[in-house]
């Protein structure tokens, strides 16, 4: 071969390389099949990019330069955790694209995964529709109400440029007490259940025979989280975080049958309760979270660590950081949310893989099942917000969906001293009415915690909505005076001619431990306005709350009573079946105790002697 040739024959195999090197590896190639694209990506991961997968951050040290140096997996928003005060959608996209870019900065350009608390629409987020809170949804009793809820949940969240929720809330309440109560559908386990349509209208309907896989259908779609695993609803005393203590068999029949639904609904990812089973705290019980779900149940999504969860396997939390790594990933979390210290987490992570103390294996499970709902979710091909969906955000069809919500939670307990002199529906022509109470005109009152900030917030000014006194007001006839009086006295009320009065009374926001209650009474001045009120005209008693309440000592008094549950932004709703434009339709999801001293108290229960019992609720009919 001649010098010629052999210069041309180099430059042909150069450029041979080149072009070879330049082929799209497999797992950039949307027509190779998941498995391929997986192990592919797998096989060209460092252990530093593998456990930057595993790691979920706080928004508020999320740069871009944080997310590539240490190849970062997964952002979230903690409880109002926002970009700016009163943040648009088009500020949230900005601020999640500019965070995907850092991830997709890196060698292998894997894309993040951005995610936030929507446990009753896009809670964190000025303007958004606030739907009523689980134990409002679980009064209607109507699974397909709670799937559309879901469709119009992913819409507004991903309006804001975020693919993944950690919703829903599946725990089965059995103690009022416990401050999470009201994020839970129900103390009946068929009846949270059957609200596991959440999640298929979060993430859309999965294909048949794809139980166990995550589905999301699409970017319009959202990646859901069934939570807490497992048990948190049955804590003693209702305590949060606290210990459930229950055998095997009642474990697996209250506490576990709505996560097989939500394995079927190819849920995504399942997180992992703070709570502990006889003892052992759920982020370190390796036969809970691998044994069962894992491979007893097939679940193929990936399993999330609560808010700094690991920290807390040992009591006071981060007494043994380097145990509670072991024992959390030796467990089988999958994605451990470090909002904070994510260096520390990152750099024990590490050596205990180095020194063999955590296998590569266990490495490998968590990142290939990460990587699998990445793949399922569609992020590979299109990791940026879509702009165009701007607009769903707090849309008016939404409020609709969610005033209709409102009308079919509310539970009518009482109607009328007596069956034959019902007070509802309520005339809207009248002379003269009173609304009273702290609650009447008061929407983050209305809305409960998980809205706006984690703990919640009250007063009118902090998000768009309806309160129920304005609903009030723009439903009764022009002539109607309505007159409101938060706190009225009892000579106002006695000298004031009123035709009848609506009192709106109950708890303020909290959430998760901040709600627990022993004596579950309702706040003051509630009782007093009740009763100032109630002894010198017809009232109505709409109670907000979280849970039932004692009530015991008013109900003689009160004309009508009505729970309301946390309604969230749309108060219309609530007017809409006073005045009996609708019929009552709701149902107890929840048993109504006399007295705390009967707590737990359940339906099915040997001593079950409720005020109101499981299911109860009045109807009444629409005005023609």
């Amino acid at each position: 071969m001649g010098t010629l040739q052999k210069t041309t024959f180099v430059l042909l195999m150069f450029c041979l390389a080149v072009l070879g090197g330049a082929d799209t590896p497999k797992y950039k190639d949307p027509k190779q099949p998941l498995a391929v694209r997986i192990k592919d990506l797998l096989s060209k991961m460092t252990l530093a990019e593998k456990i930057g997968q595993m790691t979920q951050i706080e928004r508020e040290n999320a740069t871009a330069d944080a997310i590539s140096k240490y190849f970062i997996g997964s952002v979230l928003s903690g409880g109002g955790s926002v970009p700016s005060p009163q943040a648009s959608a088009e500020d949230w996209v900005k601020m999640v694209n500019e965070m995907q870019k850092g991830a997709l900065s890196t060698r292998l350009g894997i894309p993040m995964i951005y995610g936030i608390d929507a446990v009753h629409g896009h809670n964190n987020v000025y303007k958004a529709t606030i739907f009523p809170h689980n134990v409002g949804l679980g009064a209607t009793w109507d699974p397909m109400l709670v799937q559309r809820i879901g469709e119009a949940t992913a819409l507004e969240v991903r309006a804001t440029g975020i693919p993944y929720v950690f919703a829903p809330c599946i725990a089965v309440c059995r103690d009022p007490r416990w401050g999470r109560c009201y994020e839970s559908y129900s103390e009946d386990p068929k009846a949270v259940q059957s609200m596991t349509t959440l999640i298929s209208g979060l993430q859309g309907e999965a294909p048949s025979g794809f139980a166990g896989r995550p589905y999301v259908g699409g970017s319009k779609k959202v990646a859901a989280c069934a939570k807490h695993y497992v048990g948190d609803g049955g804590t003693f005393m209702g305590i949060n975080e606290n210990n459930t203590i229950i055998d095997k068999r009642g474990l697996m029949t209250i506490h576990m049958p709505a996560y097989y639904n939500s394995i079927i609904r190819g849920v995504s990812t399942v997180m992992v309760s703070y709570s502990s089973w006889n003892g052992q705290k759920m982020h370190a019980n390796h036969f809970l979270i691998t044994d069962f779900l894992k491979n007893k149940l097939k679940f193929r999504g990936f399993v999330i660590s609560d808010w700094q969860g690991i920290d807390r396997i040992t009591t006071p939390p981060k007494l043994n950081y380097s145990y509670s790594i072991e024992a959390g990933v030796g467990a089988g979390i999958d994605m451990i949310m470090v909002p904070f210290a994510y260096t520390e987490f990152i750099d024990d992570l590490t050596s205990q893989v180095k020194n063999n103390i955590i296998p590569m294996s266990r490495i490998d499970d968590a990142v290939y099942r990460i990587l699998r709902v990445k793949f399922t979710m569609g992020l590979f091909e299109n990791p940026y917000a879509d702009p165009s969906l701007a607009g769903e955000l707090g849309k008016q069809e939404h409020r609709e969906l969610a005033r209709e919500a409102v009308r079919k939670s509310l539970v009518l307990l009482k109607n009328g001293k007596s069956a034959s002199t019902p007070l509802l529906p309520l005339p809207k022509k009248a002379g003269k009415i009173l609304v009273a109470g702290s609650h009447a005109d008061n929407l983050g009152n209305q809305c409960g915690g998980w809205t706006i900030t984690w703990q919640g917030v009250t007063g009118n000014d902090k998000t768009a909505g309806t309160t129920i006194l304005s609903a009030i007001k723009s439903t009764v006839d022009p002539s109607t005076e309505v007159v409101f009086s938060e706190n009225p006295d009892s000579s106002a009320v006695d000298s004031g001619k009123y035709d009848y009065a609506i009192v709106v009374v109950g708890e303020p926001p909290y959430a998760e431990t901040f709600g627990d209650n022993l004596n579950l009474t309702i706040p003051a001045p509630g009782p007093s306005v009740i009763q100032t009120v109630c002894k010198s005209v017809k009232c109505v008693v709409v109670l907000i709350s979280g849970r039932p309440l004692v009530v015991e000592p008013y109900i003689g008094a009160i004309d009508a009573f009505v729970a309301a549950w946390l309604p969230g932004t749309e108060g219309q709703g609530v007017a809409d079946v006073l005045f009996g434009d609708y019929g009552f339709t709701g149902k107890l999801a929840r048993t109504w105790f006399k007295s705390v001293d009967q707590l737990p108290m359940n339906v099915g229960d040997k001593k079950y002697d409720p005020l109101f019992p499981f299911g109860f609720g009045l109807t009444t009919e629409a005005k023609k």
